[in-house]
């Protein structure tokens, strides 16, 4: 059974839901870069909306307007993937731990801490009482959910799914990242060191096509180590007896930092046919960052334009590869509708 993508939805550093066309984008260029935030009011109330989560209130926005696009009021499962989750609630409620000697504590802080807290009030708000599951594998976090999704609509058990990935930032977790050079400072760029950023991108997946429909997913595949490029995507791609030189289009999740090593210019080599576009230079690198990538490339298969250039080009498969310092490799195959 076939699976397509019906609607997007997303928040992240750029102004607005999302274009896909790169040079009306802005590169985040520090190395923290937070979400621009919508007007929540008419989605939460008032009273909720001041105590929630930043990552919640942008997994309810980014879901509300996939399911608008998809003309889908409940979805038959909520499935999300998250590297962090509610990280401002941890911090919070570990602070509030060391403040007070583990005594007098308030529980709010530690509820809305939990990883699938997002896909809870997801649920809550829509009134869902189907499948609900977070997956929190790091850099294939959301590529989990995708993948969970798409064996089940495929097997018939579900007819449509609401997906996402949404990770925030927390300022005492990103400190200490920084000691480590892991994320940049405004004072210095580590070797290995990203501009961080936050967001959450949600998706629609559905057994039917419609007028709306974006891309069909063909494949994804994970994997927490690989032996070599080359023979992933040439596996990956002969399961749909399809050849590197079939792909138009090649997204990958460079950040262009010592982390991306040689994954990205192999899979450049053996896909030598294709274009190649980036997208961490505008959402930055987070755990979840590569479902703003497959945003950018269902849109370019919607509309037959490149992202990078605006240019018009006639586009069939389009293959998103992400990796994060040599583990976490994903592959993700869409087709034209």
């Amino acid at each position: 059974m076939k699976v397509y993508i019906n609607g997007l939805g997303s928040v992240s550093c750029q102004e607005g839901t999302r274009n896909f066309k790169s040079a009306d984008l802005t590169k985040v260029s520090q190395g923290l870069n937070q979400a621009t935030q919508p007007s929540y009011k008419d989605l939460i109330p008032a009273g909720m909306l001041r105590r929630m989560a930043k990552g919640v209130k942008m997994g309810i926005y980014a879901s509300h307007s996939a399911l608008e696009e998809a003309n889908i009021t409940v979805p038959d499962a909520v499935i999300t993937g998250t590297g962090l989750g509610c990280l401002i609630d941890s911090e919070k409620f570990l602070c509030a731990m060391l403040e007070n000697n583990e005594s007098y504590l308030t529980p709010t802080s530690f509820i809305q801490s939990t990883h699938n807290t997002v896909g809870g009030q997801i649920a809550l708000q829509l009134q869902c009482m189907g499948y609900n599951f977070t997956y929190v594998h790091q850099n294939t976090s959301f590529e989990s959910a995708l993948l969970d999704a798409l064996l089940q609509v495929q097997a018939g058990e579900l007819d449509n799914a609401l997906i996402g990935g949404v990770d925030e930032i927390g300022d005492m977790t990103m400190h200490f990242l920084q000691l480590a050079k892991k994320i940049n400072t405004t004072d210095e760029v580590f070797t290995k060191g990203v501009n961080y950023g936050e967001g959450a991108t949600f998706m629609v997946l559905e057994n039917r096509l419609t007028a709306q429909s974006y891309a069909e997913v063909v494949d994804t595949d994970i994997s927490n180590r690989i032996d070599s490029v080359p023979d992933y995507i040439k596996t990956f791609l002969a399961r749909q007896s399809l050849t590197p030189n079939q792909i138009e289009v090649l997204v990958v999740g460079s950040n262009q930092t010592a982390n991306d090593g040689t994954y990205y210019s192999e899979a450049q080599n053996i896909c030598s046919n294709s274009v190649v576009e980036t997208f961490k230079e505008f959402s930055g690198e987070y755990h979840t960052a590569s479902a703003f990538g497959l945003l950018n490339a269902c849109e370019m298969l919607k509309y037959q334009q490149l992202f990078s250039t605006g240019e018009s080009k006639s586009i069939e498969y389009i293959l998103v590869y992400n990796q994060f310092d040599g583990k976490d490799h994903s592959l993700t195959l869409l087709k034209k509708c």
